[in-house]
């Protein structure tokens, strides 16, 4: 899903102009043809789709000054675009402060307004990302922090919130992946104890020899390698939270050691005289069947009552596929400005192939193949390419997998021969390995009679087609080709094509 920018002009033919620039640059465009117009965009049900305004200063009525001014309370982190005819240093000055991010200057020039889009995205992202980050670490974040708009998430929400507001013992159960730290830091930044420690144990990840020692603490000299006293998690959390992860991997013997220290909000540190108080929430959290493991007489029954005082059940991704277009904008949107990569968005169709997978390691697996996709795409937008595990498994989807067809024989017709995606035999420094590596519908080399057409013919129209591909961004189309700037537009010249787009 492409991110939206809101292009605001009074003057209807540089307003189509840059809606023509953005779009062509894969974004979606939204235009207004004022200032109140762009301000009841932004106050409006869509308004919080927009990822970016280009804002022209000079307009009759509310000029761009005064919009600067009126979403500075309510879209203060909107990034925002001045266009103005006099870059002169005051005005400049004066729009920054005003809270604008970047400026042109008019007539727009298309490479530059490319760049500060992307610029002022990039910025975004990261700095949403670093306040998301500062939240969780001082035990701030909440609910409205997570993506959960999926109908199945909202008694997630509402339980979650509810539980904030106490100190009672929470059981968050689900698959793993699915996100289970991530609510019991928003429980803990929506309640008494905002602020203050959120200490996290993976039980699972502890050797079984240093549990009591880890959550308990140690004297120093309590047993060999004991070099120096040390407080434990459960001291650590004391005026917080503790979040127990995989609570079921927890061994019998541990198990009685803590429903002790949960009963009697204390602790006996390994090799000392006396216990130690400790005021702590606790949260754990599982992917077992602890109903099961009772019955198994794998995890205390005392204990399972004991914590699941408040359960609390996070669905797969699978049943709430209408958050995935949202995660995958978020993980994509964070991890490209994270890898200094120019991803615009994701293209329609390879988006409803994510959605429509069930994603078995939900959450993790969804942001580990965004990021996968990232690193290995090449050009500005995420296609069914970037993603040929996922394609490989869903129906309908399947990844591109072509090559080049041999020769006609003397029992067949001759069938012109394509430039396509898949990895064929020609040298992996020639025109159709870049062919191959870029475009899906390919470049014919033989005419319909199964002759080679004419090198310079050829050559015509793969560079005809990286022109379009990246949307006329000469730079970046003779980078691609392996080729100067100046010989590139010198064969534009000689082969007489056309740039202008």
């Amino acid at each position: 899903m492409a991110q939206t920018v809101l292009v605001v002009d009074d003057d209807p033919a540089q307003r189509r102009i840059l809606e023509e620039v953005v779009s062509r640059d894969g974004y979606r465009v939204v235009s207004a043809d004022g200032g109140d117009p762009a301000l009841d965009i932004l106050n409006g049900p869509n308004g919080k789709d927009i990822s970016c305004m280009i804002l022209d200063l000079v307009m009759p009525g509310m000029d761009g000054m005064e919009v600067l001014d009126a979403i500075a309370p309510t879209h203060g982190d909107l990034p925002v675009i001045v266009l103005t005819a006099q870059a002169g240093v005051e005005t400049v000055v004066k729009a920054m402060r005003a809270g604008a991010d970047d400026f042109v200057m008019k007539p727009v020039s298309p490479e530059r307004l490319y760049v500060s889009i992307r610029n002022a995205l990039k910025v975004t992202a990261l700095a949403g990302e670093v306040n998301r980050l500062q939240k969780k670490a001082k035990g701030q974040l909440t609910f409205d922090d997570i993506i959960a708009g999926a109908p199945s998430m909202a008694p997630v929400l509402k339980l979650g919130r509810r539980a904030a507001q106490s100190n009672i013992p929470v059981l968050i159960e689900g698959e793993s992946g699915v996100g289970k730290e991530l609510i019991a830091s928003a429980i803990q930044g929506e309640s008494d104890r905002a602020g203050g420690p959120l200490i996290t144990v993976n039980c699972g990840a502890i050797p079984e020899n240093l549990i009591e020692s880890i959550l308990f603490g140690h004297e120093k000299g309590a047993f060999t390698g004991a070099s120096e006293k040390h407080a434990g998690k459960f001291v650590e959390a004391s005026g917080g939270t503790l979040f127990l992860d995989e609570i079921g991997e927890l061994p019998l013997e541990m198990q009685v050691k803590l429903l002790r220290a949960i009963q009697e909000g204390e602790v006996d540190p390994v090799g000392a005289k006396r216990p130690v108080k400790v005021d702590i929430r606790l949260i754990s959290a599982t992917n077992r069947d602890l109903i099961q493991m009772v019955t198994d007489g794998r995890f205390r029954e005392d204990l399972y009552y004991r914590l699941n005082v408040f359960p609390l059940y996070l669905p797969p991704v699978r049943e709430r596929k209408e958050d995935v277009p949202d995660l995958v904008t978020h993980f994509v949107q964070r991890i490209a400005a994270e890898e200094g990569k120019k991803i615009a968005g994701v293209a329609a169709d390879a988006m409803g192939m994510l959605a429509a997978y069930d994603w078995p390691g939900n959450v993790r697996q969804l942001e580990n193949t965004v990021f996968r996709a990232i690193v290995l795409c090449d050009s500005d937008m995420l296609t069914i390419a970037d993603f040929p595990q996922i394609a490989a498994q869903v129906d309908g989807f399947e990844p591109i997998a072509a090559t080049i067809p041999a020769a006609a024989t003397a029992h067949t017709e001759p069938q012109p021969a394509m430039i396509t995606g898949d990895t064929g035999n020609a040298s992996p420094n020639g025109l159709a390995a870049f062919a191959r590596s870029t475009f899906g519908d390919g470049i014919t080399v033989t005419d319909d009679g199964g002759e080679l057409r004419k090198l310079e013919d050829i050559e015509a129209d793969l560079i005809a087609m990286a022109i379009d591909k990246y949307k006329g961004h000469m730079s970046e189309v003779a980078r691609r080709l392996g080729i100067g700037r100046s010989t590139l537009y010198r064969k534009v010249r000689d082969l007489g094509l056309d740039v202008t787009r």
